[in-house]
C-alpha cells in the first residue's frame, strides 16, 4: 500500500508493544483512502506481527492520526481523526479497561465545525488529571487563506467529555499548525507550534492549558514541519525536529525542499534545564535522500521507542519506520 504514516506505541501490561498508524491504501494524499491499523511486538519491536485493523475507514475519505494513552485510570485511550472532507476533520477517542482487547464507541473531542489537525502521539495528562488534546484548526483546508489556529481540547473526566480552551493562537502565513505540549515542572505547560516562519513557536498556560500567552518564535530553527517535544521521565526533555531550513532559492536548489526545508535529516537532542540549554544533536536518521517526519515517542524501560515515516525522494511509497533507541545514545557525543 502507498502510505503508512502517524503512527503511536502502546506498551500494554504485559510488556508485549501495540504500534497502529494510518494506513492509506488507495493513494498517499492526505484525503485518499485510509483506515488504522496495528501490530504487536513481543521482543521489544525487534519483530513485527501480522496486520490487523484497530479502525475500519468510517469518514467519507480516511481515519487517520493515532495517539495512544494510559490513563491514570488504567483505562486506555486510543485518539484518532475522522476526515469527510475540507471544511470537516473531527477528532474523536475510544476506551479500552482491557489493555486494548476491546474499545467503547468513539467520543467526539472537537466538537465544534471546522477542520481540526491533531498529530500523531499528542495527547498528555497533567499531574492534576486533566487531559490535553492540542488541535489545529481553520474553516477549510487546502486554500490560498487557511489561516491555522492552535486550541487546546481539555477533559476533566478522563476523557469522557471535551471543551475547547478559551485561547485562539495565531502565526503569519499559513498560521499555527501541529501543536505539541509538555508539562513543567512548575506546573505550567508549554505549547510548541509548526509555523512557516523558519522557527518552532511556543506559547505557556498557567491554568491547565485553558489560557495561553501570545506565540512567539523559540529560539531553534526548523522548516514547515511537525517537532515533537517530550518530557523524559526523571525530567529531562527529548525534542526529535528536522533542523534543516531553506527558503526561495535555496530551497529549490536542495532535493525535497516543499515546506521551507527538507524534512531531513532527523535529529534529536536533550534538556535537562526545560528548553534552556540543550545538550549534542544526535541524528537519528542523517541520508539526504530521504525524508523523515511525524514522530512519535514513547518511553519505555530506559530506551525511546520511536516511529516516523520513511520516504525516498522521488519514491512512491511512505513506509514506517520503528527505532528503539537507549536513553544513554541522545546524551552521547554528536
Amino acid at each position: 500500500n502507498p502510505r503508512n504514516t502517524e503512527a503511536d506505541v502502546l506498551v500494554r501490561r504485559d510488556g508485549s508493544l501495540l504500534v497502529a498508524w494510518s494506513d492509506f491504501y488507495q493513494g498517499s494524499r492526505d484525503d485518499a483512502p485510509a483506515r488504522i491499523s496495528s501490530a504487536v511486538s513481543r521482543d521489544g519491536g525487534r519483530t513485527w506481527g501480522p496486520r490487523s485493523t484497530l479502525e475500519e475507514n468510517t469518514g467519507r475519505e480516511n481515519v487517520m492520526s493515532v495517539s495512544f494513552l494510559r490513563s491514570r485510570s488504567g483505562d486506555v485511550l486510543f485518539f484518532f481523526l475522522r476526515k469527510n472532507s475540507t471544511r470537516d476533520l473531527k477528532a474523536y477517542v475510544r476506551r479500552s479497561s482491557d489493555d486494548g482487547a476491546s474499545w467503547s464507541e468513539p467520543v467526539t473531542v472537537t466538537s465544534d465545525a471546522g477542520y481540526h489537525v491533531m498529530n500523531n502521539a499528542r495527547v498528555i495528562q497533567l499531574r492534576s488529571g486533566r487531559l490535553l488534546a492540542p488541535v489545529a484548526s481553520t474553516a477549510q483546508v487546502w486554500t490560498k487563506n487557511d489561516d491555522f489556529r492552535t486550541s487546546v481540547y481539555l477533559s476533566d473526566d478522563d476523557g469522557r467529555s471535551w471543551r475547547r480552551g478559551r485561547t485562539l493562537l495565531s502565526a503569519p502565513k499559513r498560521g499555527a499548525m501541529e501543536p505539541g505540549l509538555v508539562e513543567l515542572k512548575d506546573g505550567r505547560v508549554m505549547q510548541i507550534i509548526r509555523t512557516q516562519t523558519g522557527f518552532i513557536w511556543r506559547s505557556f498556560s498557567a491554568d491547565g492549558g485553558d489560557t495561553w500567552t501570545d506565540a512567539v518564535p523559540w529560539d531553534i530553527e526548523a522548516p514547515e514541519s511537525p517537532s515533537t517535544l517530550a518530557a523524559v521521565p526523571g525530567g529531562d526533555w527529548l525534542l526529535v525536529w528536522n533542523p534543516k531550513v531553506a527558503w526561495g532559492d535555496a530551497a529549490r536548489t536542495v532535493l525535497g525542499a516543499n515546506h521551507g526545508g527538507p524534512r531531513t535529516p532527523l535529529a534529536a537532542m536533550i534538556s535537562p534545564d526545560e528548553g534552556r540549554t540543550w545538550g549534542p544533536r544526535r541524528l537519528l536518521e542523517s541520508d539526504a535522500g530521504a525524508t523523515y517526519a511525524y514522530t512519535s515517542v514513547t518511553f519505555h524501560e530506559g530506551r525511546a521507542l520511536l516511529t516516523y515515516y520513511h520516504f525516498p525522494n522521488g519514491g512512491k511509497e511512505l513506509s514506517l519506520k520503528f527505532r528503539s533507541v537507549p536513553l544513554a545514545w541522545f546524551q552521547a557525543g554528536p
